[in-house]
Parts: structure tokens; C-alpha cells; sequence
């Protein structure tokens, strides 16, 4: 019978100064390796004991001179099951993984996609170096590329590099910035868009700028390139903030959509009009919304220093957009 190896922790004994704290509170902060979360669960499942008594109160007051006991089972496997799918790994370490996602993929098993997404992949890829989010053994999310965005991501190995992530994405102080082919010119060429964005009323699986609720996000853009007089321009996009389909929605109320976005962007036979027949085609038949995320900067949640990564687009926005410059 394989014996399973379970981790006991016992912090330094509390202090005066610690007397009256949450329990969760202060084991959170003197085992910086497990999130508020995990130890709030581990204490509602019985693992945490003072004086051989099991205390299962996550709000139980801490008393000074007191030890408490921490029993952390092994990480749990994770649902989703490794699938061995080709990664371009930008860069990896103890902590966290840069990938850069290709179109096509989606990041999380959800309905309709149940397999062969990113975190089948990342499972397989990073295997035993995961040490577990939240007590499962599992890479840990913490932005999300639409199906069809190519693009760098970055997601966590640990339980702390997790934490210190989401923290900066919550903060918005990481720095992305995107690569898209939009319809017609913005005007002015750079500047910024606002608008709040909820569940569009006309169609429960999209999104829009909303006037009442909805979440506030504001996307600054720049016009890089425009071409075959200004049907199509190359545009930088960079995120102040993270809404779920937010620089698609924006350029869309901005009267820009992106090229080959069947959700937000069609086509439209006015646009294309005046260019050949090969161009019309090229344009009208891209077949996804053209948005690559091109540059990924955060600090690095242990270390602390900076990392920036940057992507060229990728082969099929690259070829379309070699093509519009011989127009």
C-alpha cells in the first residue's frame, strides 16, 4: 500500500502582538506559500489544531504563546487531463510559464470545449512542477485570449506566484499591448476609448459598451500603418483594463471592427468595393478576428524584478498584412 506524505506546518508560536487576529489572517501571513483561501479551507476541513483541539473557526481569535498545528494533504490531481499539444514556450521557470498562444486554442476545459485546450496542455507540458493551486495540481489562470487572439499569456506554477499575479492584474499594472487589423482609419490616429461593458441586450453571447452597469474599461490605441487607402490600418491597442472581449468591443463602437471578427466585425461589400478582387477576398474571408497580443510586462511575483516579452505577429495576420503593403 503507497503511503501518502502529508506536510505539517507549525509556525513560531503567537505573539502579544498577535493576539486577537483571525486565524486565516495570521496563518496567511506567516506561511506565505499557502493563499487565505487555502488555509481557510484547510481549517474548515479539520486541519488546523492548537493544544491537540482542532479548531475548524476560519474567524477563531488567535491567543498568545499559542501553536497552531497546519496538517496540508498532497495536491490533488487536476480534473482536466494532460493532453500532449505543442507549446512555443517564451519562457519558464520555478514559478510561472510565458506561452504564446496560437489561434485557434482555447485556454480553459469549459462546455463545448471539455479537452485539448491550454490547461490540458500546460498540465502535460509542466507535469510535477506544478505545486498547486488551492490544493490542486493545476497551472494557475490568471488572463484568459479569446479562442481566436493568438497572443502571449502567462500563468502560474504555484500558489504564490498565483496570488501575486491576480494581484497584478486586479491593479492593472501589468503593461499588454495588442496588434490588430481594423476597418477605416481611427480618427484621430491615437487615443483613448471609454465605455463600460456588459452583456449586450440584443445578444446574451456577446458583449457592448453599455449605458447603465457593466464594468468600466478604457483601451488606448494608435495608429500604426494604413493601407489600400485607408480600407484597412494596423492599430496598437494597450488594455488599462481586462473586460472580457474589451479591445473587439471598443473598436467596434468606435466604428473600427476588426477584420475577420464574425461576432463583432463583418464585412461590409462597401468596404472592400474599390480594391481587386484578391484583396476583397484576402479581407472578407480572414478567418479570425485579426488581434494578436504582441507584448506581456509584469514583475516577477517572487523575484521581483521586471519581465517584458514581445511576439511578432503571427504567420497568417503577417502574410495579409505583406500582402495589403503591395496595394
Amino acid at each position: 500500500m503507497t503511503s501518502v506524505t502529508h506536510d505539517i506546518l507549525e509556525p513560531s508560536p503567537a505573539t502579544p502582538a498577535d493576539a486577537g487576529s483571525r486565524l486565516d489572517k495570521w496563518l496567511a501571513g506567516r506561511l506565505p506559500e499557502l493563499s487565505r483561501s487555502r488555509i481557510k479551507a484547510l481549517i474548515e476541513g479539520g486541519r488546523v489544531s492548537a493544544d491537540g483541539a482542532t479548531i475548524a473557526d476560519p474567524s477563531h481569535r488567535v491567543k498568545s504563546g499559542q501553536t497552531y498545528r497546519i496538517d496540508v494533504p498532497p495536491d490533488v490531481p487536476a480534473e482536466p487531463q494532460p493532453q500532449a499539444i505543442a507549446l512555443d514556450v517564451v519562457y519558464e521557470d520555478d514559478d510561472l510559464i510565458v506561452i504564446d498562444k496560437p489561434a485557434g486554442l482555447v485556454v480553459h476545459p469549459a462546455a463545448g470545449n471539455p479537452d485539448h485546450t491550454l490547461v490540458n496542455a500546460l498540465l502535460a507540458h509542466c507535469g510535477d512542477s506544478l505545486a498547486g493551486i488551492g490544493g490542486v495540481r493545476r497551472p494557475g489562470i490568471v488572463h484568459r485570449l479569446d479562442k481566436d487572439t493568438s497572443g502571449l499569456m502567462v500563468a502560474a506554477k504555484t500558489d504564490a506566484a498565483h496570488r501575486s499575479l491576480s494581484a497584478q492584474f486586479a491593479a492593472h499594472s501589468l503593461e499588454r499591448a495588442y496588434h490588430a487589423l481594423v476597418w477605416g482609419v481611427p480618427n484621430p490616429r491615437q487615443g483613448e476609448i471609454e465605455g463600460n461593458i456588459g452583456r449586450n441586450p440584443h445578444n446574451r453571447k456577446t458583449m457592448a459598451v453599455v449605458k447603465g452597469g457593466g464594468k468600466s474599461a478604457l483601451t488606448r490605441y494608435k495608429v500604426l500603418k494604413a493601407y489600400a487607402g485607408g480600407v484597412v490600418s494596423l492599430v496598437e491597442c494597450r488594455l488599462a483594463t481586462g473586460r472580457t472581449h474589451q479591445i473587439r468591443v471598443h473598436m467596434t463602437s468606435f466604428g473600427h471592427p476588426l477584420v475577420g471578427d464574425l461576432s463583432y466585425g463583418r464585412a461590409r461589400p462597401k468596404r472592400t468595393a474599390a480594391l481587386p478582387p484578391e484583396a476583397q477576398k484576402r479581407l472578407t474571408t480572414f478567418p479570425r478576428q485579426a488581434l494578436h497580443a504582441y507584448l506581456l510586462g509584469f514583475t516577477h511575483p517572487t523575484k521581483g524584478h521586471s519581465l517584458t516579452f514581445n511576439r511578432g505577429m503571427p504567420p497568417d495576420i503577417n502574410e495579409l498584412v505583406e500582402f495589403l503593403d503591395t496595394l
